[in-house]
């Protein structure tokens, strides 16, 4: 066990759950929620390591939950990947401009780059 929590926002529930099985299996205590309100609330209660942001989803889109994120003070430093199916270098530039740690482009990735950064970013490899 690596003691590392994660925090899966994505409101796609077959993916979701690939994501979680995978995230269990190597060894993370995961957490899911299903938009981006619920992943504020469940940032502050949870207090995961890392957020695996999804971008399009109701209510509070993923960039409206970064911004927020960076800017709470207690959760700031907390590292997050979006994991969208946005590819335009405009939202990239967006998602860095607010701070985010990586811009995975659900297309052009498989889960075990998603793993391996994941584990780059929280200093496990």
């Amino acid at each position: 066990m690596n003691n590392k929590k994660i925090l899966l926002v994505e409101d796609d529930d077959s993916l979701a759950s690939t994501y979680l099985t995978r995230l269990q299996l190597e060894g993370f205590t995961v957490k899911r929620v299903a938009n981006g309100e619920e992943a504020l609330q469940t940032t502050l209660d949870f207090k995961p390591d890392l957020i695996l942001l999804d971008v399009m989803m109701p209510k509070v889109n993923g960039f409206d939950v970064l911004d927020i994120l960076k800017n709470t003070p207690e959760i700031a430093n907390i590292k997050v990947i979006m994991l969208t199916a946005l590819s335009q270098q405009a939202d990239k530039d967006r998602a860095e401009a607010l701070g985010v740690d990586d811009y995975l482009v659900k297309s052009q990735v498989v889960i075990s780059d998603v793993m391996s950064r994941i584990k780059h970013h929280l200093n496990l490899e």
